[in-house]
């Protein structure tokens, strides 16, 4: 339950809050939100109509609230060409994802190649399957959509159907309803229907009508939110996959948005599919089953000849299962063979583009088997938050036509910021002054005037080659509406200006380089004017110094970049920035004793702050006392991707006579252009306790 207390200051000095001396939260009272054994937040599904139906959000449903927009990217996700939706299946889902706040985990399974898909489904045979939100949060970083998943399977899915299908129209309505006001309040993008049991003739009648009602509310609820219908169902109600969209099952494709066919076509129905949907050919995903079940014209590393024939008759496609990588392979060496999978596919996957600045990424996957923080090291445990997980680039392994190599890969033994940087490695051949690596597209107009920041460490000699961010453009005249398949000229390409005194606010972004020593991160500046064109690639290049006639190795480790529009920079923070954190509070306070030497407590806090703001939050903690000794040190114990921060287990100075002691959190926005906000603006609140009360179960966390 919510407890009584005194509001402390958004900022400034902080005010108090006493703990009151029982209250004691127990997860019994919120049955889906929280891990029963330990009071974690946790992302959760929904089993069976009833439990849909009775769905309403509470308070605890904060942190399952993705506070991420969707990033824009272009071209758009409705532009008349073709699409690409993955499918998540990994074990049956909601495995370490679950754990809002992340968990401690090694070698998890990671995806990170959106710049190639439109559509990400999360996918579990629950009947109604919300994304973690740590999925959603990655997603939009990324500018893809998220979208849950509606089934109904075997004997006791068919009696689901029957029971808000084959009555009045108020009953599927109902559902309808509520599986879109779920999508709204949860903030992904829509749902996959799939309805894999027979249906009775009433149930079949009603389907269409169901489809079509979700879908309307889902518009209205979501902008630009999607539902796609599976290949199961026909009109009749029997249960027949046609791996094709035919005159037996196009009654859904037209009460939809979307065509996910079942996985075992021939070339033949790719035909009769896309003579079937005529204008709409775009809005159907050829299903693609990565495992090879069935017969398929290609699985697992053969995947590329079903996409090859997919696109050559210009249909969408679904990649169904795409955790066989890891699944099959295992986790050592899994992102040599995660970016081994993708980079045979890349020839059939059109990359998207960034549409808006400032941009900026450090490249971390949301995993580590380390946390760093401006190149030191600020934890030595295996972390897993997908919620962390910053835009990814392109990766590239190819060979040099002239002779030579590059190849960009992900690393977890060093970073800049997070648990991974950007490995960028390779050699220069003989006839070549310098090798390229594409890392993101753009399409949007050039400001006249950039900054760019580049932090990276070179691994190894450093006298033979420099490494510099490039852009390149296109002129405007040869663009469209940005449209890049009206682009004609080849790009210009451009080598930004070092800048050796950097704005103060670019100075900030490279705080703490050059503090570890030679090598060590290096940071640095640039600028570019451009006028009249189109921002097409961000690039970064590695040159030979001197000329010679052997082929010069190299290895970079870049730890961020950034790409800013000086009009728009600024150079301190305004107060009214700061003042936008509100007064914190504290939920669901749990007092245990893990040994007779020992205290600690579990609590939840609250604020507020505009989602438009800020990126995440860094919470902070000072360990209090109950004597007057010296500030103890300011540590940071986690970062929240919500308004919102449960802390389990905290370990606090034990209470000794009648005194009282106290603690103080601290919580830090992170805003989305980089600028550091100064910790008087930061919410703080002091909390102040004495002879806390101890569960009866002799201090352990409650149990559902």
């Amino acid at each position: 339950m919510v407890l009584n207390f005194k509001l402390a200051a958004g900022y400034g000095e902080p005010k108090n809050f006493r703990s009151p001396q029982s209250g004691q939260f127990c997860p019994r009272s919120s049955p889906w939100q929280y891990d029963r054994h330990t009071t974690e937040p946790i992302s959760f599904y929904l089993s069976g109509l009833e439990e849909l139906l009775s769905w309403k959000s509470t308070s605890d449903d904060a942190f399952n609230i993705s506070i991420e927009p969707l990033a824009k990217r272009k071209p758009l996700l409705d532009s008349n060409r073709p699409r690409t939706l993955v499918c998540h299946d990994m074990k049956g889902g909601y495995l370490e994802d679950r754990f809002i706040q992340g968990s401690e985990v090694n070698d998890p399974f990671v995806f990170y190649h959106w710049r190639y898909i439109d559509i990400f489904v999360y996918f579990s045979h629950h009947t109604v399957t919300i994304p973690p939100v740590v999925w959603t949060n990655a997603a939009h970083r990324n500018g893809v959509l998220m979208l849950g998943t509606f089934i109904t399977e075997w004997t006791d899915g068919a009696k689901i159907c029957e029971s808000f299908l084959a009555g009045e129209e108020e009953a599927y309505r109902s559902v309808a309803e509520q599986l879109a006001a779920i999508a709204q309040f949860y903030q992904f993008d829509g749902w996959l229907v799939n309805i894999e049991n027979t249906l009775s003739a009433a149930a079949a009648r009603n389907m269409p009508h169901f489809l079509r009602h979700l879908t309307d509310r889902v518009h209205q609820a979501v902008p630009g939110g999607k539902v796609v219908w599976y290949d199961s169902v026909l009109r009749n109600g029997e249960l027949s996959w046609q791996n094709e969209l035919n005159d037996k099952n196009q009654v859904y494709f037209d009460a939809c948005d979307g065509f996910f066919t079942n996985y075992n076509w021939k070339e033949e129905q790719l035909l009769q599919t896309r003579d079937m949907a005529g204008e709409r050919r775009c809005d159907v995903y050829v299903g693609v089953d990565v495992f090879g079940r069935g017969d398929v014209v290609g699985g697992g590393f053969d995947s590329n000849k079903s996409l090859r024939l997919v696109r050559h008759h210009g249909l969408s496609v679904a990649i169904f299962a795409p955790g066989w990588v890891y699944e099959h392979l295992g986790a050592t060496d899994f992102l040599h063979n995660e970016n081994k999978f993708w980079g045979m596919l890349s020839e059939w996957l059109p990359t998207h583009s960034i549409d808006s600045l400032p941009f900026g990424t450090r490249f971390s996957l949301g995993m580590g088997k380390k946390h760093f923080n401006n190149g030191q090291e600020n934890g030595t445990k295996p972390w897993y938050n997908l919620s962390a997980q910053e835009a990814q680039p392109l990766y590239t392994n190819h060979r040099v036509p002239t002779g030579g190599w590059l190849r960009t890969r992900c690393c977890l033994e060093d970073a800049w910021s997070g648990g991974s940087s950007l490995v960028l490695e390779g050699a220069i051949p003989p006839s070549a002054k310098h090798v390229t690596a594409r890392l993101f597209s753009f399409q949007m107009p050039a400001p006249r005037r950039l900054y760019l920041v580049l932090i990276y460490k070179c691994e190894g000699p450093s006298q033979a080659v420099t490494v510099a961010p490039e852009l390149t453009t296109q002129e405007s005249h040869t663009c469209y509406n940005l449209d890049l398949s009206a682009r004609s000229a080849e790009p210009t390409r451009h080598k930004p200006s070092r800048l050796l005194t950097p704005p103060p606010h670019l100075a900030q972004l490279m705080r703490g380089c050059g503090q570890q020593g030679d090598p060590g991160w290096q940071g640095r500046c640039y600028e570019l004017e451009l006028q009249n064109c189109i921002l097409h690639e961000l690039s970064v290049a590695v040159s030979r110094q001197h000329r010679g006639q052997d082929e010069v190795p190299f290895t970079y480790r870049l730890g961020e970049i950034w790409v800013l529009d000086a009009a728009h920079l600024r150079s301190s923070l305004p107060a009214a920035t700061g003042g936008l954190m509100s007064s914190i509070e504290v939920a669901h306070v749990q007092w245990h004793r893990p040994s007779s030497e020992e205290l600690s407590v579990s609590l939840t806090l609250h604020w507020t702050y505009p989602p438009s703001e800020a990126k995440c939050f860094r919470v902070h903690y000072r360990s209090g006392s109950c004597v007057q000794n010296p500030e103890p040190p300011l540590i940071q114990i986690g970062e929240a991707h919500a308004t919102c921060y449960r802390m389990t287990g905290l370990r606090v100075p034990d209470v000794h006579s009648e005194a009282s002691c106290h603690l103080e959190f601290l919580v830090e926005p992170v805003l989305h252009d980089g600028i550091r906000v100064a910790a008087a603006m930061w919410g703080k609140l002091l909390f102040v306790y004495s002879n806390p009360k101890l569960p009866s179960t002799g201090g352990t966390p409650n149990p559902r």
